[in-house]
């Protein structure tokens, strides 16, 4: 007897910027096509003081470290709503890790048939091919990168809302 096929899983990095939301819509519709599923990765990372010192420092840096996942978890969700709305058509789950981006999504690509990212996020400078996280992703995944490019008419869509490509 035959084991069931596993669908096949497609990572992609969610940062909140506009070119994450192309790179969820891409992966989704790749989803479809593959007849996979989708896991949409978002970091966060939090830098305790060192120098904070007693118990209440302690107690209140633990809190702020809680409110910066709550926060991703909010970015990812309305990310994801904002490429594909509430029923993409394929499973697309979120996830929220603490650590820095790259890692996060090189960790993530060594379970992945395929990992997605934009080619630039939040950090990026207007004239850079690739920005930092995507480089390193596409250097050390363990498998296959698609990188997927802004949308041709960027500045015109600035400020009209979610009119995107329509993936």
């Amino acid at each position: 007897m035959s084991e069931p096929a596993i669908e096949p899983l497609i990572v992609v990095g969610v940062d909140g910027s506009r070119h994450s939301v192309e790179a969820v819509r891409w992966a989704v519709q790749q989803a479809r096509l593959m007849g996979g599923r989708v896991h949409a990765v978002m970091a966060w990372d939090w830098n305790r003081n060192p120098f904070a010192l007693g118990m209440a420092e302690a107690r209140f840096a633990e809190q702020e470290a809680v409110t910066a996942e709550e926060a991703a978890r909010r970015k990812l969700a309305d990310t994801v709503t904002a490429a594909v709305g509430a029923s993409p058509g394929v499973p697309v789950f979120r996830r929220v890790e603490q650590g820095s981006p790259a890692q996060v999504l090189v960790d993530a690509s060594k379970e992945a048939d395929l990992t997605v990212v934009g080619t630039r996020g939040y950090g990026g400078f207007k004239g850079a091919l690739l920005g930092s996280v995507s480089q390193q992703v596409v250097q050390y995944s363990a498998g296959t990168v698609v990188l997927v490019r802004e949308n041709e008419n960027e500045d015109e869509d600035e400020g009209a809302g979610d009119s995107g490509n329509g993936a």
